[in-house]
């Protein structure tokens, strides 16, 4: 009998993906798993039931999908979302494989809540970034909507146009639009920016990435500080010290005020987002200017910035946006969905799923298994909590 992976509606307040969309229903039952999707899972994400239909899947309760599913995809599992997710926990079962974002480094109590249930969670942040796992990469996937979204956001907000234009009233000149932090958002960024006609420019911790900054177009931003060891195997940065910080700030605030949009995008995977603009800093960019902190959900990178709010200071305004890809829900959908579908087909094996644990795609990315945390980093930091006492049970 072929397994089965189940698709719920999110229940994140402002959530609108979906992590299963109609047409991955057709690879997934070719890899030999049937699919079952809650009614009205994909509706605010732009797929109707009956799309679903079509493409072979079943649509039922989110009970029938509980205890149906052998496999359940979400956006955000327990971890990334804490409130409204936890009535869901009674449903869980034993064996059950879940599949989505789950903030596995932060979220710990909920990691113990889910390793308490006996089901297996493989953590998409933790999917390691090796050539064979790019199908799978959702970070960049959802990276590649936010930085779109975020220059969108700064050009609404600026009272200028990006592009240079040529009128009978005379010459307007482009804005000038700085991209701080160049990862997969950053890049987008730029590309975005560019496309609408700005002149931009970029900065990064990691000299290594100059070539892809002017590759797409933008200017290389170059600081006299010491970077060597500012990126780690994965790839991401890493947090630096204070001095180096410091050092920084005092660079970037010179380049700050000639701009008029800054988008921020510095993130460490699970910790909080470093400081690289301070309130000072903000009062020498321009009247009018803007900052969108993409790193806005963990903190931010301007000392500014609020969560989910809108700040003005210094006839500068500073956004702070949270949830970036749920505001283009239909592609992030399409994307998040590819790479959860080529997490699935990875489990099936001779048409049977198998956690394969020799497998690395697997091994690093599985949070708990068989009643236990088995992620060893996950492990070090709950075990670190419960002696501090800051993991309340």
């Amino acid at each position: 009998m072929p397994g089965t992976l189940g698709t719920l509606r999110e229940t994140f307040p402002q959530e609108r993906r979906v992590a299963l969309v109609p047409r991955q229903c057709e690879p997934l039952k070719k890899a030999g798993l049937e699919v079952i999707v809650e009614q009205s899972a994909g509706v605010t994400a732009g797929f109707p039931d009956e799309m679903y239909v079509a493409r072979g899947a079943r649509i039922g309760s989110r009970e029938d999908v509980f205890r149906e599913a052998d496999i359940i995809a979400q956006v955000r599992c327990l971890g990334a979302n804490p409130e409204a997710g936890r009535s869901d926990l009674p449903l869980l079962r034993p064996g059950q494989i879940l599949i989505g974002f789950a903030e596995p480094l932060t979220a710990l109590k909920e990691d113990s809540d889910l390793a308490a249930a006996g089901v297996s969670l493989l953590a998409l942040e933790l999917i390691p970034r090796i050539t064979r796992a790019q199908s799978m990469d959702a970070l960049s996937s959802m990276a590649t909507i936010a930085g779109y979204r975020a220059v969108l956001m700064g050009a609404i907000q600026l009272p200028k146009m990006f592009p240079l234009l040529m009128t009978a009233a005379g010459t307007l000149t482009p804005a000038k639009v700085f991209v701080l932090g160049v990862g997969v958002a950053g890049l987008q960024a730029i590309a975005t920016a560019r496309r609408l006609g700005a002149v931009v420019c970029a900065y990064d911790v990691r000299p290594a990435v100059k070539e892809q900054v002017e590759s797409v177009g933008a200017k290389f931003v170059m600081l006299d500080v010491d970077a060597k060891s500012s990126e780690d195997k994965g790839g991401y940065a890493k947090t630096m010290d204070e001095d180096f910080y410091r050092r920084q700030r005092e660079l970037l605030t010179e380049v700050l005020r000639e701009q008029d949009v800054v988008i921020t995008t510095a993130a460490v995977p699970g910790r909080k987002s470093p400081i690289l603009i301070t309130a000072e800093m903000v009062s020498a960019m321009p009247s009018g200017s803007v900052i969108v902190d993409i790193a806005a959900e963990r903190g931010g990178n301007c000392e500014l910035t609020r969560p989910g709010e809108t700040v003005v200071q210094d006839e500068v305004t500073i956004l702070g946006p949270v949830n970036l890809p749920s505001m283009i829900p239909h592609h992030a959908s399409q994307m998040l969905s590819a790479n959860i579908a080529a997490v699935a087909r990875l489990l099936m094996r001779d048409g049977h799923i198998t956690l394969n644990l020799e497998d690395e795609i697997i091994r690093e990315s599985l949070v708990t298994h068989q009643g236990k945390v088995v992620h060893p980093r996950v492990a070090e930091l709950l075990g670190t909590s419960q002696l501090t006492g800051e993991v309340k049970q």
